[in-house]
């Protein structure tokens, strides 16, 4: 099954708080992701905290983002 995603909030050490629709958070860890090409400008605090909600997924500024079953599957999950 499928969920989107409804709120992101970046946390310290390039970790995202995710929110699904059926309110189950999750904490997924973009730092394995940071020295692939398309995501080392996220290395830069300041993007990496522009991550967004969009769309049923989480996006930054400049387009990257993350397929919500990945995020979801790949999350640890929160109480």
């Amino acid at each position: 099954m499928l969920l989107d995603v409804v709120a992101v909030k970046p946390l310290d050490d390039y970790r995202i708080l995710v929110t699904f629709e059926n309110n189950e958070k999750r904490v997924f860890d973009v730092k394995p992701l940071l020295n692939k090409q398309q995501w080392n400008e996220l290395k830069d605090i300041s993007l990496f905290k522009t991550v967004k909600a969009w769309e049923g997924t989480v996006r930054w500024l400049h387009g990257q983002d993350i397929c919500p079953q990945w995020l979801y599957d790949e999350g640890e999950k929160c109480d």
